[in-house]
């Protein structure tokens, strides 16, 4: 990784360009910027009191970080001198690079030519804020503030990242930055800087791609480390990710589906909206992760309290009962008419008696949940004087010190937590939380990082570009050398030969058209279930010849529990994968499947295979027969071992159904799509 402490502290900013590059001299006087601010520009004299230079060479000496604010083709010019004097790094405004075409994409790479070994952020992107020592090197408005620490945010999205500066929630931000092209620094590279400052409490990503996912590895492990939780955004959902759709797998995982899987191997939370990206970030600011899943919810309101309760549930925040002795100890400090619970309505008897609120807050707070909430909505200014919430807030204050509670006040709506209240809240280490549905995602984000966890060291495996479909009796006979069960069967070119088939291998049978172009037999009717004497072998042998290359017979595997599917493809990004569902005709309809990034572990894959809707059907539902848990979780070991020893060759696997019994668990159908090494 790049050093990108004088980029991201730098104590010399060198300005090149003409209304932007003035527009950053204007932002860094006006956030307080302490050190030397060196305007560029041959047709200036002057920037805003500020002497300009002619050219980089007529600067004072290597700045620590630039803003480059001319035109693409200018920009690297100007990359290429910092680069030679050893400035610290740069940002680059200009757009039209790679995201505009094979010209943009010839200029990019002239761009990272330039740059050598000196870190630059973009091009096509806004730069960065460093709002805890007044370091800015942007171009546009921003809505932060400095503050002595904070939570750091990267965004892809300029517009984006200006909008989250101007949020009203009080959140305070250590440094907000956009990345642009990626062309010489990426996520990785920022998410470690940030790492690298003490004074940041937590990271927040907006994303719309990721070019380095491996490089994410060891930052996520020097992340967790230090205990900083990571949280991202994602924008982009869609189907997509398959380069050709042969298989169930394909259509049944798409890119969003591979990306959920590595943010969870890696550690890091997504976030589904904006709103709560904001909300957990705050929740982590405050306190950080949460120990458990254990909260208790105080509010005037039974309303509020209903609400909390319903959406806490869906969320999965634990609202765990008073025992008794707590209920009787809350119960001396209400009215009788009250009853107590957890979410706990405490009704209006002593809205505005501090004193009595406070006895209230602290007999609750008092009880050993990780977390106490106060949903506390303010009202407009301009409906009068909000004395009594103050008072409220003020019993809170003194139930927390008294206890040593860590507690939160959420406002049902954002627009009811005012900004002023906010920042007060922050500054006494209270969490404002704004919407209560966004504050309980934001819970349970918190729990997800209090849970004891690490980053495994792992690597992502290529698969191959395009390759040729092998027929289900070659795939099974190459699954099979890697200790996947298949059934007992024998490939024939006649009728004759399966009838002599039937005949040694005995009843019930199966008997298929086999052939590489014969992807989805049922639909083109290729199957013969229960085939049980000669007769029926003969006249399905003869119903099928000629739809293929050839006729399989095999044994009918019975008893069937459930049908999985595990299916192995290929990510642009990510690459290889492994999928694991409820297979059979109706896979797509069921859509009941988890992905695993490789390799898993056997307590990884059965963790998988039971976080499956349909797992009960594994363990017995009913009284019914319980699954061979074992020889799914090897079936699934099998199929990895294969797709990594064939990584760069691998295109697409398919076992669609693997049936599973009592005693085992049988591939009776497989699909492989794989290069040959002539077909490179």
């Amino acid at each position: 990784m790049m050093d990108l402490s004088r980029l991201l502290r730098p104590r010399s900013i060198a300005v090149f360009g003409g209304k932007f590059a003035e527009a950053v001299i204007a932002q860094c006087d006006k956030i307080g910027f302490k050190g030397e601010l060196w305007p560029v520009n041959p047709n200036r004299s002057e920037f805003l009191g500020h002497p300009c230079f002619a050219s980089a060479a007529d600067l004072p000496g290597p700045p620590d970080a630039a803003f480059i604010g001319v035109n693409r083709h200018q920009t690297i010019g100007v990359i290429e001198q910092l680069a030679a004097m050893g400035a610290g790094g740069a940002t680059a405004f200009a757009s039209g690079f790679k995201e505009t075409g094979e010209e943009g994409e010839n200029l990019q790479n002239a761009f990272i030519e330039a740059a050598g070994d000196m870190p630059v952020i973009g091009p096509n992107c806004y730069g960065l804020i460093n709002y805890l020592d007044g370091a800015l090197l942007w171009p546009d408005i921003h809505g932060g503030r400095r503050v002595d620490r904070g939570v750091a945010i990267l965004a892809q999205s300029s517009n984006i990242a200006i909008n989250m500066s101007m949020n009203r929630r009080g959140l305070p931000i250590a440094y907000l930055a956009t990345i642009g092209n990626q062309a010489v620094v990426g996520i990785p590279a920022m998410i470690e800087a940030f790492l690298d400052d003490p004074r940041v409490t937590a990271i927040g990503l907006h994303l719309e791609g990721l070019s380095d996912p491996h490089d994410l590895i060891p930052v996520m492990q020097k992340a967790h480390a230090a205990g900083v939780p990571v949280i991202a955004i994602k924008s982009g959902r869609s189907e997509g990710g398959a380069r050709l759709t042969f298989s169930h797998t394909a259509s049944l995982s798409g890119s969003d589906a591979v990306m959920d899987a590595f943010f969870e191997r890696l550690g890091i939370a997504r976030i589904d909206t904006l709103s709560s990206f904001l909300e957990t970030l705050m929740l982590l600011h405050v306190g950080g992760p949460l120990a458990s899943n254990n909260i208790v919810c105080m509010g005037c309101s039974g309303g509020e309290a209903a609400l909390a309760s319903d959406i806490g549930e869906r969320w999965g925040v634990n609202f765990q009962p008073f025992g008794k002795k707590v209920t009787e100890r809350i119960r001396k400090t209400v009215s009788d008419l009250v009853t107590v619970s957890n979410p706990f309505d405490y009704h209006m008897f002593d809205w505005g008696n501090e004193e009595r609120l406070s006895a209230t807050f602290t007999a609750v707070m008092d009880s050993g949940y990780d977390l106490s909430l106060l949903v506390h909505d303010f009202p407009r200014q301009e409906c009068g004087d909000d004395e009594d919430w103050r008072k409220a807030i003020s019993a809170l204050e003194v139930a927390a010190a008294k206890t040593g509670a860590r507690t939160a006040v959420i406002a049902t709506l954002p627009e009811n937590m005012p900004e002023r209240v906010a920042l007060d809240l922050v500054a006494k280490g209270i969490a404002p939380l704004s919407g209560i549905d966004d504050a309980m995602a934001a819970i349970r984000v918190a729990v997800r990082f209090g849970e004891p966890r690490s980053v495994p060291n792992f690597k992502l495996f290529s698969g191959g570009e395009d390759g040729r479909v092998l027929n289900e009796w070659d795939s099974k006979k190459l699954l099979r050398s890697y200790g996947v069960s298949v059934p007992e069967g024998q490939l024939c070119a006649s009728v004759e030969e399966a009838v002599q088939a039937g005949q040694s291998l005995g009843y019930p049978l199966v008997i298929k058209a086999v052939g590489a172009t014969l992807v989805h037999k049922t639909e083109l009717n290729a199957v013969r279930l229960n085939i049980v004497d000669e007769a029926s072998v003969r006249a399905a042998a003869t119903d099928l010849a000629g739809l293929g290359e050839a006729i399989l017979v095999e044994r009918m595997t019975e008893n069937a529990i459930c049908e999985l599917i595990i299916g192995v493809n290929c990510d642009p990004v990510i690459g290889m994968y492994v999928l694991i569902g409820f297979g059979g005709i109706l896979t797509e309809i069921i859509a009941d499947s988890c992905i695993i990034l490789m390799p898993a572990n056997g307590e990884e894959i059965l963790k998988a295979i039971l976080s499956l809707k349909m797992a009960p059907l594994l363990t017995g539902h009913r009284g019914k027969p319980k699954a061979d848990l074992g020889a799914i979780v090897d079936a699934v070991d099998a199929v990895q071992n294969f797709a990594i020893e064939h990584q760069g060759k691998l295109c697409e696997l398919d076992i669609n159904p693997l049936i599973v019994t009592e005693n085992g668990a049988v591939a009776v159908d497989a699909l492989i799509r794989l290069e040959n090494e002539d077909d490179r």
